[in-house]
């Protein structure tokens, strides 16, 4: 969690949403959209981890806090695992990463339906985490392909936009300055015992984001293991 940076408010309040599910509190599905490689995917699993360590052994009884992947194309299978779930001693969290609609998917539907509850409701034990580069889940051809096609263009559009509206907590992810890129880094290197100086570290590790043509965590890390494999140092955790 610790090298996780830039990221402090969404952190912050996904863990307090989590630990609040693992307590049996009220707590809302959670959309993590926004720039591609700033850690969306990597908050959900180390929250997660982090929840579970600190309310695991409280719920020893009851079992840990699961984290179950469903792929985007199994979408419309999230009725049939809610049945199989539903009344199980554990709490699960069912997490879809890079969640997103293209032409004529109409599986949407089916996570719409879950999100929404259906006539049975979701499980008490269930909830859903999804992350995704669209704020909206849909492409923007597929909503006005929706406008220009449909007898009611303002009901056909609304039903796809209003998707995301399923989702109570949405946590924004942008691209990171370069203070936080280096920042990144530095925790890395830290982290991992790569030794070398800071300015020259400093020059490397811009001159990589500029090849890459962007700023991210997860070309902070990619810096990192191609720092580490020149020096060779192994990326073991401490």
């Amino acid at each position: 969690m610790s090298l996780l940076k830039g990221i402090d408010r969404m952190r912050d309040v996904l863990i307090e949403n989590t630990e609040r599910f693992a307590r049996g509190l009220p707590a809302n599905n959670a959309l993590l959209w926004g720039a591609r490689g700033m850690g969306k995917s990597s908050l959900v699993k180390a929250v997660h981890a982090s929840v579970n360590a600190t309310h695991g052994r409280r719920r020893r009884s009851d079992g840990l806090l699961k984290l179950v992947e469903i792929h985007r194309e199994d979408i419309e299978t999230l009725p049939d695992l809610m049945t199989l779930i539903r009344g199980a001693p554990c709490r699960f969290i069912v997490f879809c990463d890079d969640l997103s609609f293209d032409g004529n998917d109409a599986s949407y539907k089916s996570l719409k339906a879950v999100l929404e509850g259906g006539i049975e409701g979701r499980p008490d034990n269930v909830i859903l985490y999804a992350t995704s580069n669209r704020r909206h889940l849909l492409a923007r051809e597929m909503i006005e392909n929706e406008r220009s096609t449909a007898i009611n263009p303002g009901e056909a559009v609304e039903e796809k936009v209003s998707l995301s509206d399923r989702f109570g907590l949405w946590l924004g992810f942008h691209r990171c300055s370069q203070d936080e890129y280096l920042a990144m880094v530095r925790g890395y290197c830290g982290h991992f015992g790569i030794k070398l100086a800071d300015e020259e570290l400093e020059r490397e590790a811009l001159e990589w984001s500029t090849t890459r043509g962007s700023r991210s965590g997860r070309v902070a890390w990619q810096f990192t293991q191609e720092l580490a494999g020149r020096l060779g140092v192994r990326l073991t955790g401490k």
